[in-house]
């Protein structure tokens, strides 16, 4: 089965939809910290248009659906963005996390983008598990169930 990871358009916004409506609530519990079941129109138009510059946002798609995004949003210190990611509870595991976070490190890379934060839940042992494990030097700080990383690019 071929993974093609690519940019997201505004034209994967219905894409989007159905992969977010999919996901369990546990996975989407660990990626937004609450219940999220839907995606507002406002939500959709600000995750599929970026400007690669200071958003930017990647799809892992497996027949013309989504399966896994990953992006980041630069912060006020232009030289530092958020990043984040949410994968499909089926392909969970199977390293699409990883590839994500090295895609968007080498787009960071061009724009000046020197260090990423993130925050995850402390049981999120797989999303830590891709920081932790990426070769990019990485720092972490729990504080209340919430584990805020830093990752030097």
């Amino acid at each position: 089965m071929a993974i093609l990871i690519r940019t997201i358009e505004p034209s994967d916004a219905d894409r989007l939809t159905r992969f977010h409506e999919l996901l369990s609530d546990e996975t989407v519990r660990r990626r937004y910290f609450s219940r999220h079941p839907h995606l507002s129109e406002s939500e959709l138009a600000r995750l599929t248009q970026v400007d690669h510059e200071g958003r930017e946002a990647f799809v892992a798609v497996v027949d013309d659906e989504i399966v896994a995004v990953g992006r980041y949003e630069r912060l006020d210190d232009p030289t530092v963005a958020e990043v984040a990611f949410v994968v499909a509870d089926q392909w969970q595991g199977k390293g699409l996390g990883h590839q994500l976070l090295q895609r968007l490190a080498e787009a960071a890379g061009t724009t000046g983008i020197r260090r990423f934060v993130a925050e995850s839940l402390v049981e999120n042992r797989r999303m830590l598990g891709v920081f932790l494990s990426s070769g990019f030097d990485v720092r972490t700080h729990t504080s209340e169930g919430v584990v805020s990383v830093e990752i030097d690019l």
